[in-house]
């Protein structure tokens, strides 16, 4: 009889313990870490080529300005912090008299602006702009900029040309307040 007691608090201390563990409240929580997904760079992205020519009137006579960018596959690519490469650029500039015989022509790289750029601007930036200025006395000024490919972010370049075919390169450090001195004028002129 002691075996047959011992026996049913067993059975019931089995009965209980299957209870207590089958019985566990099922949870409809789902947890899942979210998936990111690491975009491949493309291939190689370039701008599109560029052109601009204008008629200046410089130190009393007309010229031709002719400029014009080229995306080069065979200078350096640059890459982005996301490894995306960009192809670099290179920039003719021609200035013609005004009977069509050539004044000055030159292709210009990256590596004309390198002493003017920072070592992530010389790694990371490519020639995008250039662009004429003005006539200045003896000189025509144009504006250049080494940018970091799909941003706002560049370096202000001013590259001159002598009447003497002279080219002087330099940063530009100075803001182009124009536009804000026009509308200062305006206001204190009470338009």
């Amino acid at each position: 009889m002691k075996t047959n007691r011992i026996l049913t608090v067993m059975a019931g201390c089995l009965v209980l313990t299957l209870m207590a563990c089958g019985g566990k409240k099922q949870s409809s929580d789902i947890i899942v870490t979210d998936r990111v997904e690491v975009q491949k760079p493309q291939e190689p992205i370039s701008l599109q080529p560029y052109n601009d020519s204008r008629d200046v009137n410089w130190i009393g006579k007309k010229y031709h300005v002719n400029i014009n960018r080229h995306p080069s596959d065979s200078l350096p690519m640059v890459k982005d912090e996301m490894g995306q490469e960009f192809v670099d650029n290179y920039i003719t500039m021609e200035v013609l008299r005004q009977d069509g015989s050539r004044f000055f022509s030159r292709k210009f790289t990256k590596k004309d602006f390198e002493r003017y750029l920072d070592d992530d601007y010389r790694a990371t930036g490519i020639l995008e702009g250039f662009v004429f200025d003005k006539a200045d006395g003896d000189w025509l000024e144009f504006a250049a900029s080494v940018c970091h490919p799909q941003t706002d972010e560049y370096i202000p370049l001013i590259v001159r040309l002598s009447r003497m075919g002279e080219v002087t390169i330099q940063r530009d450090s100075q803001m182009d307040t124009t536009s804000i001195e026009e509308e200062q004028g305006q206001k204190e002129d009470g338009v």
